[in-house]
């Protein structure tokens, strides 16, 4: 019996992972199709050590593959790899048992090693298919997000405690959510509450609940956040700016699982999963004396980072066709096209409000642009030009790079013409401003020759055809 089975239907990829195994001397088999890998499984009494299949496949899909595989073979390790990722693909395949999810374009070294790891050590446990739909916007190619659904896939059957870091608007709540709904308590409540949005004095009461008469103004008891949430999920976010009483007693709830309602005397049990998320780097606020270290470590059992926009610009398409197309929805109206300068420029911008920002984007372009297809003269003004990046922060350096990616996208083969006569304008223009037009003066500022300057304004067309010494260069 073959070692590894190979099931693609890219005679290109069959071919690699053919040759690579036989270099590490492993004995191979390879199919064009699930249905032929589904009727050799079908045919033998034992199973190969490692089945390799790609996801999306004409005929049946590699998750229905895997759906037999490991109907007839339980303990067959299955590597599902696909070059179209996405977080449903991700976590079904671990739900439907995988060994590993493998995104195309592979590493082979990665791929050899991931095989040889699933024949020495076996099948890691399975996990029951679910079939919840996961929220949609959670969408993304880029490898950092790869990270992130194979995370919400090992998770599935977890009640582990999860601490995610992200920036604001980078999408942490729906994480959160993914994680419940692929979880055994997705029959229970999912209560999420933002702890740097609630008054302090608030925060306790809102937690825990509070007993009658606890306070002033507390005419009727009134269940908290952690009993509404009994059985479930409770969502802790922003949890880097709770107050150092409230962490003292979230602390007691992680450690014995028992809190008290303010103004009670009777424990009551917290049968809760708490998943936390701050924008903050906890580690420096414990070392600044403004976090417990001790909860800390409690929350902190399994972190998950969600990348910001801007280290995942290959997704920014992806996520603009999505969110044009729910604003259309939401509004009732035919859906809007991008164009494809308008997305290469939209992948230049830093959108320091991450996605958050770029639904708000979309669902304003639903609204105001003028025409079915957008572009870049359609964006908003902070979005257009050079100057737009310059709000995510960085130095002119960083914005000219980022000039230079939409200008590689845009005008390929004009890049270094159009960035040299754009840096030697600007450069002539202030000059040439700053001393009132005078040229001479000018190019001693720049550091260069007066003959210099005067060729460089003729082939930039800079060139008023007044005498400089009556030029006010505006």
């Amino acid at each position: 019996m073959e070692t590894v089975w190979i099931v693609d239907d890219d005679r290109s990829i069959r071919w690699v992972l053919e040759k690579a195994l036989a270099r590490e001397n492993i004995t191979h088999r390879s199919f064009e199709s699930a249905v032929e890998a589904g009727e050799a499984l079908e045919s033998v009494s034992r199973p190969p050590k490692v089945l390799v299949s790609d996801i999306r496949m004409p005929g049946e899909s590699g998750l229905n593959l895997l759906e037999k595989a490991k109907s007839r073979f339980p303990e067959l390790p299955v590597i599902i790899m696909t070059a179209y990722s996405d977080l449903d693909s991700a976590v079904s395949a671990f739900q439907g048992g995988a060994f590993e999810y493998l995104p195309k374009p592979f590493d082979l070294e990665q791929a050899l090693s991931l095989v040889r790891r699933a024949i020495e050590q076996g099948q890691e446990q399975a996990v029951e298919a679910d079939d919840a739909s996961l929220t949609p916007e959670i969408l993304g190619q880029a490898p950092a997000m790869q990270e992130v659904f194979r995370a919400i896939g090992r998770l599935a059957q977890s009640h582990a405690t999860v601490l995610i870091n992200g920036e604001s608007g980078s999408g942490k709540e729906l994480v959160a959510r993914a994680l419940h709904r692929h979880s055994p308590r997705r029959e229970a409540p999912f209560i999420a509450i933002n702890t740097a949005a609630i008054p302090r004095d608030l925060l306790e009461s809102e937690l825990f609940g509070h007993e009658r008469g606890a306070f002033t103004g507390a005419t009727a008891q009134r269940r908290g956040r952690f009993e509404q949430a009994d059985g479930g999920t409770l969502f802790l976010d922003e949890i880097g700016d709770m107050p150092a009483e409230l962490q003292t007693r979230l602390l007691r709830v992680l450690s014995d699982g028992n809190f008290y309602r303010v103004g009670g005397h009777q424990p009551i049990r917290a049968n809760v999963r708490v998943i936390a998320a701050t924008h903050q780097d906890l580690d420096q606020r414990v070392k600044e004396g403004l976090f417990r270290e001790d909860l800390y470590h409690r929350l902190n059992v399994i972190r998950l980072r969600l990348p910001p926009l801007r280290e995942r610009r290959e997704d920014v398409p992806l996520l603009v066709q999505h969110f044009l197309k729910k604003s259309a929805r939401e509004l009732d109206v035919e859906a809007k096209r991008i164009s494809g300068a308008a997305l290469s420029h939209l992948q230049t911008q830093t959108f320091p409000g991450n996605v958050r920002q770029l639904e708000n984007l979309c669902h304003w372009l639903t609204v105001m642009a003028p025409g079915q297809v957008v572009e870049v003269a359609d964006l908003p003004a902070e979005f257009r030009g050079v100057g737009a990046t310059e709000a995510g922060g960085g130095d002119w350096c960083t914005v000219l790079g980022r000039e230079a990616d939409r200008l590689l996208a845009a005008s390929p083969g004009e890049v270094f013409e159009q960035l040299t006569r754009a840096f030697e304008r600007t450069l002539i223009e202030r000059a040439l401003e700053t001393t009132g037009g005078r040229r001479i003066e000018a190019a001693q500022l720049l550091g260069i020759g007066r003959n210099t300057i005067t060729r460089k304004i003729q082939e930039l067309g800079l060139d008023t055809g007044r005498d400089e010494s009556h030029v006010a260069h505006g």
